[in-house]
Protein backbone atom coordinates (compact mmCIF):
# COMPACT_ATOMS: atom_id res chain seq x y z
CA UNK A 1 0.00 0.00 0.00
CA UNK A 2 2.72 2.63 -0.73
CA UNK A 3 1.42 4.54 -3.77
CA UNK A 4 -0.90 7.44 -3.96
CA UNK A 5 -4.20 6.08 -5.73
CA UNK A 6 -5.30 7.94 -8.94
CA UNK A 7 -8.84 7.68 -9.94
CA UNK A 8 -11.60 9.26 -11.43
CA UNK A 9 -13.79 11.79 -9.21
CA UNK A 10 -16.73 9.26 -10.65
CA UNK A 11 -14.62 6.03 -9.35
CA UNK A 12 -14.46 7.67 -6.36
CA UNK A 13 -18.26 9.08 -5.85
CA UNK A 14 -19.26 5.13 -6.72
CA UNK A 15 -16.02 3.44 -4.41
CA UNK A 16 -18.24 6.24 -1.59
CA UNK A 17 -19.82 3.17 -0.29
CA UNK A 18 -17.44 1.10 -0.44
CA UNK A 19 -14.19 -0.20 2.62
CA UNK A 20 -11.82 2.83 1.37
CA UNK A 21 -8.88 0.67 0.36
CA UNK A 22 -7.67 0.49 -2.99
CA UNK A 23 -3.63 0.92 -3.54
CA UNK A 24 -1.96 0.29 -6.81
CA UNK A 25 0.05 -3.13 -5.72
CA UNK A 26 -3.38 -4.98 -4.83
CA UNK A 27 -2.84 -6.79 -7.86
CA UNK A 28 0.69 -8.11 -7.53
CA UNK A 29 -0.03 -11.02 -5.34
CA UNK A 30 -0.79 -14.81 -6.69
CA UNK A 31 -3.78 -16.84 -6.19
CA UNK A 32 -3.25 -19.30 -3.04
CA UNK A 33 -7.19 -19.81 -2.27
CA UNK A 34 -7.10 -23.37 -4.81
CA UNK A 35 -3.85 -24.75 -3.17
CA UNK A 36 -4.59 -28.74 -2.87
CA UNK A 37 -5.60 -30.09 0.72
CA UNK A 38 -3.59 -31.34 2.73
CA UNK A 39 -2.50 -34.60 3.19
CA UNK A 40 -4.82 -34.52 6.29
CA UNK A 41 -7.36 -33.45 3.74
CA UNK A 42 -8.46 -30.46 5.51
CA UNK A 43 -9.05 -27.44 3.52
CA UNK A 44 -6.67 -24.62 2.99
CA UNK A 45 -6.85 -22.19 6.43
CA UNK A 46 -4.58 -18.94 6.86
CA UNK A 47 -4.92 -16.88 10.08
CA UNK A 48 -4.18 -13.99 11.71
CA UNK A 49 -4.07 -14.36 15.66
CA UNK A 50 -3.44 -11.26 16.86
CA UNK A 51 -2.85 -12.44 20.41
CA UNK A 52 0.84 -13.54 19.03
CA UNK A 53 1.37 -10.29 17.71
CA UNK A 54 1.67 -9.44 14.04
CA UNK A 55 1.30 -12.28 11.32
CA UNK A 56 3.63 -13.28 8.66
CA UNK A 57 1.07 -13.47 5.76
CA UNK A 58 -0.18 -9.62 6.42
CA UNK A 59 1.55 -6.19 6.14
CA UNK A 60 0.75 -2.51 7.31
CA UNK A 61 -0.59 -0.24 4.35
CA UNK A 62 1.62 3.23 4.81
CA UNK A 63 2.95 5.86 2.71
CA UNK A 64 0.06 6.49 0.18
CA UNK A 65 -3.30 8.18 0.14
CA UNK A 66 -6.60 7.87 -1.81
CA UNK A 67 -7.48 11.30 -2.22
CA UNK A 68 -10.62 12.78 -2.78
CA UNK A 69 -13.37 12.42 -1.48
CA UNK A 70 -11.90 10.38 1.09
CA UNK A 71 -8.65 12.17 1.82
CA UNK A 72 -7.84 9.03 3.47
CA UNK A 73 -3.89 8.37 4.65
CA UNK A 74 -2.61 5.51 6.02
CA UNK A 75 0.76 4.93 8.57
CA UNK A 76 2.47 2.46 9.91
CA UNK A 77 2.18 4.14 13.23
CA UNK A 78 -1.76 3.79 13.20
CA UNK A 79 -1.75 -0.34 13.00
CA UNK A 80 -0.48 -1.43 16.31
CA UNK A 81 -0.20 -5.18 18.96
CA UNK A 82 -0.90 -4.83 22.29
CA UNK A 83 -2.82 -6.76 25.15
CA UNK A 84 -3.43 -9.65 22.59
CA UNK A 85 -5.64 -7.27 20.36
CA UNK A 86 -4.21 -5.66 17.02
CA UNK A 87 -5.09 -1.99 16.93
CA UNK A 88 -6.60 0.37 14.11
CA UNK A 89 -6.50 4.12 15.10
CA UNK A 90 -7.21 7.06 13.01
CA UNK A 91 -5.41 10.32 14.19
CA UNK A 92 -4.73 13.89 13.16
CA UNK A 93 -1.99 15.18 11.10
CA UNK A 94 -1.71 17.94 12.55
CA UNK A 95 -4.31 19.92 10.22
CA UNK A 96 -7.83 20.49 11.29
CA UNK A 97 -8.53 18.54 7.85
CA UNK A 98 -5.60 16.14 7.50
CA UNK A 99 -5.69 13.20 9.37
CA UNK A 100 -4.32 9.52 9.19
CA UNK A 101 -5.78 5.67 9.55
CA UNK A 102 -4.60 1.86 9.87
CA UNK A 103 -4.69 -0.20 7.56
CA UNK A 104 -3.70 -3.94 7.88
CA UNK A 105 -3.78 -6.52 4.89
CA UNK A 106 -2.91 -9.73 3.45
CA UNK A 107 0.38 -10.51 1.31
CA UNK A 108 -1.46 -12.80 -1.36
CA UNK A 109 -5.18 -13.23 -2.80
CA UNK A 110 -7.79 -15.23 -1.61
CA UNK A 111 -11.16 -16.91 -3.79
CA UNK A 112 -13.96 -18.59 -2.83
CA UNK A 113 -13.66 -19.78 1.11
CA UNK A 114 -15.11 -18.51 4.34
CA UNK A 115 -14.00 -15.42 6.05
CA UNK A 116 -14.24 -14.15 9.79
CA UNK A 117 -13.00 -11.95 11.91
CA UNK A 118 -13.23 -10.74 15.89
CA UNK A 119 -13.46 -7.12 16.16
CA UNK A 120 -14.47 -4.62 18.26
CA UNK A 121 -15.64 -1.24 16.00
CA UNK A 122 -15.18 2.51 16.51
CA UNK A 123 -18.76 4.59 17.91
CA UNK A 124 -18.16 8.16 16.58
CA UNK A 125 -19.81 10.10 12.99
CA UNK A 126 -18.02 9.86 10.07
CA UNK A 127 -15.77 6.60 10.59
CA UNK A 128 -16.19 2.99 9.64
CA UNK A 129 -14.36 0.00 11.39
CA UNK A 130 -14.29 -3.02 8.64
CA UNK A 131 -13.18 -6.27 7.29
CA UNK A 132 -13.31 -7.15 3.37
CA UNK A 133 -11.86 -8.49 0.24
CA UNK A 134 -10.50 -5.95 -2.23
CA UNK A 135 -8.67 -6.90 -5.72
CA UNK A 136 -7.97 -3.65 -7.08
CA UNK A 137 -8.31 -1.78 -9.84
CA UNK A 138 -5.82 -2.04 -12.09
CA UNK A 139 -4.70 -2.88 -15.35
CA UNK A 140 -4.54 -6.82 -14.72
CA UNK A 141 -8.18 -7.11 -12.36
CA UNK A 142 -11.36 -5.84 -11.79
CA UNK A 143 -12.65 -3.67 -8.84
CA UNK A 144 -13.93 -6.77 -7.26
CA UNK A 145 -14.70 -6.39 -2.96
CA UNK A 146 -16.95 -7.90 -0.66
CA UNK A 147 -17.77 -5.68 2.76
CA UNK A 148 -18.39 -5.69 6.22
CA UNK A 149 -18.34 -2.21 7.64
CA UNK A 150 -19.64 -0.80 10.76
CA UNK A 151 -20.51 2.74 10.24
CA UNK A 152 -19.24 4.50 13.32
CA UNK A 153 -22.85 6.95 13.52
CA UNK A 154 -24.72 3.88 14.41
CA UNK A 155 -22.64 0.51 15.75
CA UNK A 156 -26.08 -1.01 16.36
CA UNK A 157 -26.09 -1.98 12.88
CA UNK A 158 -23.42 -3.41 10.54
CA UNK A 159 -23.43 -2.76 6.38
CA UNK A 160 -22.81 -5.90 3.85
CA UNK A 161 -21.99 -5.00 0.47
CA UNK A 162 -20.16 -6.16 -2.99
CA UNK A 163 -18.60 -5.03 -5.66
CA UNK A 164 -18.34 -6.68 -9.43
CA UNK A 165 -15.47 -5.19 -12.06
CA UNK A 166 -16.50 -1.75 -10.30
CA UNK A 167 -20.72 -2.38 -9.78
CA UNK A 168 -21.50 -1.89 -6.40
CA UNK A 169 -24.86 -0.48 -4.93
CA UNK A 170 -25.74 -3.78 -3.21
CA UNK A 171 -25.33 -2.43 0.54
CA UNK A 172 -27.98 -3.79 2.91
CA UNK A 173 -27.96 -2.85 6.62
CA UNK A 174 -28.64 -5.56 9.22
CA UNK A 175 -29.64 -4.72 12.73
CA UNK A 176 -26.88 -6.49 15.13
CA UNK A 177 -29.38 -6.86 18.31
CA UNK A 178 -26.13 -5.15 20.02
CA UNK A 179 -23.60 -2.26 20.23
CA UNK A 180 -20.91 -3.35 18.02
CA UNK A 181 -18.56 -0.72 19.94
CA UNK A 182 -18.98 -2.21 23.35
CA UNK A 183 -17.36 -6.12 22.69
CA UNK A 184 -15.63 -8.52 20.50
CA UNK A 185 -17.92 -9.84 17.88
CA UNK A 186 -17.46 -12.26 15.17
CA UNK A 187 -18.06 -11.49 11.82
CA UNK A 188 -18.20 -13.49 8.30
CA UNK A 189 -19.11 -13.95 4.92
CA UNK A 190 -19.12 -17.45 2.92
CA UNK A 191 -18.45 -16.38 -0.70
CA UNK A 192 -18.89 -19.17 -3.08
CA UNK A 193 -19.20 -19.31 -6.95
CA UNK A 194 -23.16 -18.81 -6.90
CA UNK A 195 -23.24 -16.91 -3.63
CA UNK A 196 -22.23 -14.91 -0.58
CA UNK A 197 -23.53 -15.48 2.72
CA UNK A 198 -23.26 -12.98 5.96
CA UNK A 199 -22.70 -13.98 9.27
CA UNK A 200 -23.12 -12.63 12.42
CA UNK A 201 -21.84 -14.43 15.23
CA UNK A 202 -22.60 -17.60 13.68
CA UNK A 203 -25.98 -16.63 12.57
CA UNK A 204 -26.76 -16.13 9.21
CA UNK A 205 -27.60 -12.45 8.82
CA UNK A 206 -28.18 -12.32 4.92
CA UNK A 207 -27.44 -13.84 1.68
CA UNK A 208 -26.25 -12.60 -1.94
CA UNK A 209 -26.80 -14.50 -5.30
CA UNK A 210 -26.45 -11.74 -8.11
CA UNK A 211 -23.88 -10.41 -10.18
CA UNK A 212 -21.38 -12.02 -7.98
CA UNK A 213 -17.60 -11.12 -7.66
CA UNK A 214 -15.50 -14.03 -9.08
CA UNK A 215 -11.89 -12.30 -8.26
CA UNK A 216 -9.70 -13.57 -5.75
CA UNK A 217 -8.53 -10.74 -3.64
CA UNK A 218 -6.58 -9.61 -0.72
CA UNK A 219 -8.14 -9.82 2.63
CA UNK A 220 -8.19 -6.18 4.36
CA UNK A 221 -9.14 -4.30 7.71
CA UNK A 222 -9.47 -1.24 8.22
CA UNK A 223 -10.30 1.95 10.35
CA UNK A 224 -10.74 5.54 8.72
CA UNK A 225 -12.62 8.64 8.68
CA UNK A 226 -14.39 10.12 5.60
CA UNK A 227 -13.66 13.69 4.58
CA UNK A 228 -16.61 14.32 1.80
CA UNK A 229 -19.26 11.41 2.21
CA UNK A 230 -21.15 13.00 4.58
CA UNK A 231 -24.30 12.00 3.65
CA UNK A 232 -23.32 8.60 4.37
CA UNK A 233 -21.16 8.44 7.26
CA UNK A 234 -22.34 11.66 8.61
CA UNK A 235 -20.13 14.34 9.11
CA UNK A 236 -16.73 13.51 11.47
CA UNK A 237 -15.91 16.13 13.96
CA UNK A 238 -12.70 15.77 14.20
CA UNK A 239 -12.60 13.36 17.82
CA UNK A 240 -8.95 11.57 17.50
CA UNK A 241 -7.81 9.70 18.58
CA UNK A 242 -10.32 6.49 18.36
CA UNK A 243 -9.00 3.01 18.04
CA UNK A 244 -11.13 -0.01 16.63
CA UNK A 245 -9.46 -3.04 18.03
CA UNK A 246 -9.11 -6.89 16.48
CA UNK A 247 -8.51 -10.11 18.10
CA UNK A 248 -7.72 -12.28 14.78
CA UNK A 249 -9.05 -13.10 11.46
CA UNK A 250 -9.65 -16.23 9.42
CA UNK A 251 -9.50 -17.30 6.02
CA UNK A 252 -10.44 -21.13 5.31
CA UNK A 253 -10.81 -22.09 1.55
CA UNK A 254 -13.57 -23.46 0.19
CA UNK A 255 -13.80 -27.43 -0.35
Amino acid sequence: MKKVLAMSILTMIVMSMGGCGASSDSSSSQDVSSKAETESNSPYTVEADFSKGASNDFSISAGWSNGDPFNCSWSEDNVTFNDGKMQLTIDSMGDSEAYRGGEYRSKENYGYGLYEVSMKAIKNDGVVSSFFTYTGPSEDNPWDEIDVEVLGKDTTKVQFNYYTNGVGKHEYMYDLGFDASEDFHTYAFEWKEDSITWYVDGKEAYKATENLPVTPGKIMMNAWNGIGVDSWLKAFDGTVPLTAEYEWARFTAEK
